[in-house]
């Protein structure tokens, strides 16, 4: 018996995994995030699965349905939306699991992030603007943020920023990001990214306040930065026609010389 956690992605059911698509339909348990994991991604699992949205349970509550299963020995796909890496709440099950000697593992997911870039049709990391994307969030009731984790100082940077579980803040946001990247900084809203009512808003951090429809809550990711929407940025060196590579060895003296 193992429990499977697994990244259940932004929330297309068929942005999953082949792995994690193949576990959930032959776990005879299913335990799902279901404040955040659609019912569309439960029509992976087996004919005659348990089924249990774990949104109404307590930690104590879900590793109990998971010893149940244990004792029983069966399966369990352990959904959460997204990538299990950030903010899953999966670290502290897997605790408890190791604590009472429950086998599980783990399967990665598409990120939130990744789906809403792809959704704007854009590359985070442009040559010359930027090379880094920062994922974060603003303080919540479940988790506070460490004293040095602070959007100025990220801001500082002027690195591309993917602001999470902020939208009811973005008055905050704005008010912090704004000496930084200036009030003609690109930034777009994308609400549900990769579910059939997705929206998106372009605006600026100037003009972004007036923009933001009051429906948009929870599920709405920031994107913040200057590779947003950019035309004119370098070209990377990479497929440069005299740039020598493994792949494509240049000149008398090649860098890899075993690749020719």
């Amino acid at each position: 018996m193992t429990v499977h956690f697994i990244g259940a992605g932004p929330g297309a059911p068929d942005l999953l995994t082949l792995r994690g698509r193949d576990l959930i339909a032959a776990s005879p348990v299913c335990l799902y995030a279901g404040s955040l994991v659609p019912e569309g991604v439960l029509a992976h699992c087996p004919p005659g699965a348990r089924i249990v949205n774990t949104a109404p349970l307590s930690l104590d509550e879900i590793i109990a349905e998971i010893a149940a299963a244990h004792a029983d020995g069966k399966d369990v796909a352990r959904l959460h939306s997204g990538d299990l890496s950030i903010w899953s709440a999966m670290g502290e099950q897997l605790r408890r699991l190791r604590a009472l000697g429950i086998p599980y593992s783990v399967t990665p997911g598409v990120p939130a992030f990744s789906a809403a870039a792809a959704a704007l049709e854009m590359e985070l990391t442009l040559p010359g603007l930027a090379q880094t994307v920062v994922l974060t969030r603003t303080p919540g009731r479940a988790s506070a943020m460490p004293e040095g984790e602070k959007l100025a100082a990220f801001a500082a940077t002027g690195a591309a920023l993917a602001i999470h579980l902020s939208i009811h803040l973005l008055d905050k946001v704005v008010a912090e990001l704004t000496p930084h990247y200036g009030a003609d900084c690109p930034v777009a809203i994308v609400w549900r990214a990769s579910w059939p009512d997705q929206r998106i808003v372009h605006a600026t951090l100037g003009t972004l306040d007036a923009a933001v429809s009051s429906e948009m809550e929870r599920t709405a990711l920031i994107l913040v930065g200057r590779t947003l929407g950019a035309a004119n940025f370098d070209e990377s060196r990479l497929y440069a026609a005299d740039y020598d590579r493994r792949y494509r060895p240049l000149g008398a003296e090649p860098r890899f010389p075993e690749a020719s």
